[in-house]
């Protein structure tokens, strides 16, 4: 659980996203944060969930989103 925290704190901070859009991903990563603290099974849950959101709203480039020319 800790390594795919780590994770998704780096892709929080590597997102490229309006200031108020990050300060809401932000808030909602602390709070799995705060809840794995309580119950890990939850967290894992929601974690997946948030990790999903992120990534269908990436602007990141990836590979479904680099062009096929050159």
């Amino acid at each position: 659980m800790a390594r795919r925290l780590r994770d998704a704190y780096r892709r929080v901070a590597a997102a490229r996203l309006p200031p108020d859009e990050k300060q809401r991903v932000a808030r909602r990563f602390v709070a799995i944060c705060d809840l794995a603290k309580r119950d890990l099974d939850h967290a894992g849950a929601r974690l997946d969930d948030f990790l999903a959101a992120l990534e269908a709203g990436s602007d990141t480039p990836g590979s479904r989103n680099i062009a096929g020319c050159d």
